[in-house]
């Protein structure tokens, strides 16, 4: 109990730190471009301490969720004093202020980078997109009618696994089964288990593609029944090559930057395709409250996270600790950069349609239009801010009520 409260503890901890380094990246480019920062504190609430440094107030306050920095002019809604007028935000470039309203993001992003960049360095990044990179090739194949069969095969005299028969070496990536592409580590297992006898194999060996005929042979294996895992496993006879692949991919501090940059990538078009089906999963956290079964990719709270957190931290599954962590930081930039306000993506939208628009009144020979009046755009936004909550009371309850839990 006590390892899953300090794991809970933890992970709400980076999440603070994580959104006060976001206002960090608003404060360190505004005063590098000569804007007024007023303030910047970390937390909310009663001040506990703060110093002042220059035009800039900086503090700690006494809720240490998160932080926030005050900009002078961050629109020219906002009133300034007559010696801020001239370092107001809103007076600057367009690509300045981009840069301010972009920073907390792209601080986000070097954040979930340095971490997946730590753990590439010491425990390997997990292999997410199942990329069928052969780990290992086994000496033999042989039945198995239990996991502890399974686990250390009775190899007898004369016996050699089809993949070492055939030529295949740790290393090789398949690429496809029987002339069937195959993507992930599940493809090549779902074309191999059905098969008997000499198939064609292709693999990409250091960039070039090689075909192989492997001899699938027939074996028994223990396969457990996912509606009743209590049952006792059914034996089954699947076909079987004799190799494993890995679950994580394991690095040295120099190898670990390329493969740190490889795996961002893979993890921004998930954060992508989760923000694309954010909308469509509603109804099923929504069931989740009342009662239906929590579905594990459904969306979740600071609340949720920090409790799975804190059972990865109790089951002593670091590297899920850190990936959620890394995950969490991709998510909350991507979605902060939305066109959609109060989202800094928002005021980045509005700060370029003041660009075009102004661009196209000097092409007819029209004066710049001057500021948008946020004002006007208060109902928008008001109903923007109404939907966020209401979606974050949903998650909330949900993780309450019907957590998303890791399986022992």
């Amino acid at each position: 109990m006590a390892a899953y409260i300090f794991g809970v503890v933890l992970f709400a901890l980076g999440i603070c730190i994580s959104v006060a380094l976001h206002e960090a990246g608003h404060m360190v480019t505004a005063r590098m471009f000569g804007m007024r920062v007023r303030r910047y504190f970390v937390g909310f609430g009663p001040t506990v301490f703060s110093f002042r440094r220059k035009d800039t107030e900086y503090g700690l306050k006494a809720i240490p969720l998160g932080g926030f920095c005050d900009i002078a002019g961050f629109t020219a809604m906002d009133e300034v004093t007559p010696e801020e007028s001239s370092r107001a935000m809103w007076r600057f470039k367009t690509w300045k202020r981009t840069v301010v309203l972009a920073a907390g993001s792209v601080t986000h992003f070097i954040v979930g980078f340095i971490i997946l960049y730590a753990m590439a360095a010491t425990m390997g990044l997990p292999n997410l997109a199942g990329t069928p990179q052969v780990a290992a090739v086994a000496p033999c194949v042989a039945d198995a009618r239990t996991e502890a069969e399974l686990r250390t095969p009775a190899c007898g005299p004369g016996t050699t696994a089809p993949a070492l028969q055939g030529g295949m070496r740790a290393g090789d990536e398949i690429v496809s089964v029987a002339g069937a592409a195959t993507p992930s580590y599940a493809d090549v297992t779902a074309k191999v288990e059905p098969l008997s006898g000499p198939t064609p194999i292709e693999v990409d060996r250091d960039g070039t593609i090689v075909p192989l005929t492997i001899n699938v042979e027939r074996v028994d294996r223990p396969v457990v029944d996912p509606k009743n895992p209590d049952a006792a496993p059914q034996v089954v006879e699947k076909g079987s090559i004799g190799v494993t692949f890995p679950r994580m991919f394991e690095y040295n501090a120099g190898t670990a930057v390329g493969g740190t940059l490889a795996f961002t990538g893979d993890m921004f078009v998930q954060t992508f395709q989760r923000l694309i089906e954010f909308p469509e999963r509603i109804p099923a956290v929504v069931e989740a409250i009342f009662g239906g079964e929590r579905d594990p990719n459904t969306p979740v709270s600071v609340v949720g996270a920090s409790r799975i957190g804190g059972e990865a931290v109790e089951q002593g599954l670091w590297e899920l600790f850190l990936l959620l962590l890394a995950s969490l930081n991709f998510f909350v930039g991507v979605f902060n950069l939305l066109p959609l306000l109060p989202l800094d993506g928002g005021h980045i939208a509005i700060t370029w349609y003041e660009r075009v628009r102004d661009m196209f009144r000097k092409m007819r020979g029209k004066a710049a239009g001057g500021p948008v009046d946020y004002s006007k755009l208060s109902a928008v936004t008001m109903v923007l801010v109404f939907v966020g909550g209401a979606v974050v009371l949903l998650t909330v309850t949900a993780d309450i009520v019907n957590p998303i839990r890791i399986s022992p």
